[in-house]
């Protein structure tokens, strides 16, 4: 069964994404996509313990990376500085934000059980930023 919180911000993406599909948006701008990062920053990153490493995920963060010119992140105190590799936007196909994963993976891989804590700060095209911290438990998934 799904937890509650997972629930409601689910109910919240479909009322954003109804809304602004509504009025036609393609979710590449920091307008467009400020309010689903600002609702789901919860969920930015998950951190998975999987075949003897710590896989810290960005997949949220990244499927709406073409209203992103970059994602930085630290581990463990460290200052997010460390610049995560992203695919393009595919401006010109159907749905610009997709994660084709054909050589840019959605994860970075580290020792098992050395990610404590991550700062992410994400970049939006329009030059402002947003900065979330997390601890291992907030967003371990097993």
């Amino acid at each position: 069964m799904m937890p509650i919180a997972r629930l409601d911000l689910m109910g919240v993406i479909a009322v954003v994404l109804m809304a602004a599909g509504a009025q036609g948006q393609s979710f590449t701008t920091a307008a467009e996509v400020k309010p689903i990062l600002t609702a789901t920053k919860p969920n930015w990153i998950a951190v998975r313990p999987y075949d003897g490493r710590d896989l810290l995920y960005f997949t949220n963060a990244l499927a709406w990376r073409c209203a992103l010119t970059e994602i930085r992140y630290g581990v463990n105190g460290a200052p997010a500085e460390t610049v995560l590799p992203m695919e393009p936007c595919y401006e010109a196909e159907a749905t610009p934000n997709a994660l084709k994963m054909e050589s840019i993976l959605p994860y970075v891989a580290l020792p098992i059980g050395s990610v404590q804590s991550v700062s992410v700060e994400v970049t939006y095209d329009d030059g402002s930023k947003d900065l979330a911290d997390y601890q291992r438990d907030a967003v371990l998934i097993e």
